[in-house]
């Protein structure tokens, strides 16, 4: 097998070759030929998942009848993750926008000549169809996404629903809210369960299937159109790009900007995770928990 295999030929060069071979030929007419022969240029198309997961099916069904239980009895069901991480600054943002002249920004995306790095967590209620996007400024830890939920809680979720003791959430086998990730557990014990009396039942979509996640193409990607081509100068231009996400089907976003110093590399012990209210659940243990307000908690009112 020669070099030649590797190499991606274009007309002008199947052309000259095939003129050296005698056969005499221009670039379109090897085009036209080539199409008549069924070929035609095409772009590499993610379809190998890889093997699947043994508990994969059996997963997707604990979680479909843990939402359709929460749903029925009034309860709130909340799907989490962090959106892509954006620079802000003078930079290109790409997708195009309707506009006399183009918008012109930086030649380079260096992020020394960034104002900061936006880490956006967002929240989305599959009950009422509201998605709430708090912005950090630091890491994307598992104390700041626990932070988000908990302002989530406050602001959103406990007047919408007076009286709920119970919340469930859905997220990624992975990133801040991973299913192995002791500190998420740890700060929805501190932050969120034990300050508002919630019982927090958590169910982890399996490794690779984040695009199941209803908050990726119920929230996310919706903001994303919303912003295409419009460069995020500075933080109030996020924020408002997210604030103004609407959908027919009536899809309210609301933006928060969430400051604040979230350490990387905090490790929670042994013994820490002993203390813990953490119940796994029968089914797949690993991807789904719920955790208790302990005993002695006193609940913020």
């Amino acid at each position: 097998m020669g070099e030649r295999q590797w190499l991606r030929s274009s007309l002008r060069h199947l052309s000259s070759r095939l003129e050296k071979a005698g056969h005499p030929v221009s670039p379109p007419t090897v085009g036209r030929l080539l199409r008549k022969l069924d070929y035609s240029l095409k772009v590499n198309t993610k379809q190998k998942e890889g093997p699947a997961h043994p508990d994969r099916d059996q997963q997707f069904q604990h979680i479909e009848k843990q939402v359709e239980s929460f749903r029925a009895t009034g309860r709130p069901v909340i799907s989490v993750d962090t959106k892509k991480k954006e620079l802000i600054g003078d930079f290109k943002n790409a997708g195009r926008t309707w506009c006399q002249e183009p918008e012109a920004v930086n030649v380079h995306d260096f992020p020394s000549e960034a104002l900061g790095r936006a880490v956006p967590y967002g929240v989305y209620d599959l009950v009422h169809n509201h998605g709430a996007v708090y912005v950090g400024t630091s890491a994307d830890t598992p104390q700041f996404a626990v932070a988000a939920i908990a302002q989530w809680w406050q602001q959103e979720g406990r007047p919408a629903f007076a009286g709920a003791q119970e919340l469930l959430i859905l997220a990624d086998g992975g990133g801040s809210n991973g299913y192995r990730t002791r500190d998420w557990k740890r700060q929805l014990q501190v932050q969120l369960c034990d300050p508002f009396g919630l019982t927090v039942t958590v169910c982890h979509y399996p490794t690779g299937c984040s695009k199941w996640n209803p908050i990726e193409h119920r929230l996310f990607n919706h903001i994303s159109i919303n912003w295409a081509g419009k460069p995020l100068r500075n933080w109030e231009t996020l924020l408002a790009c997210i604030n103004g996400t609407t959908t027919a089907s009536g899809l309210r976003v609301r933006a928060f900007l969430l400051e604040g110093e979230y350490p990387k590399g905090q490790r929670v012990s042994d013994q820490e995770m002993a203390q813990l209210s953490l119940e796994p659940d029968s089914v797949c243990p690993s991807w789904n928990y719920t955790i208790r307000p302990r005993s002695g908690a006193v609940p913020d009112t």
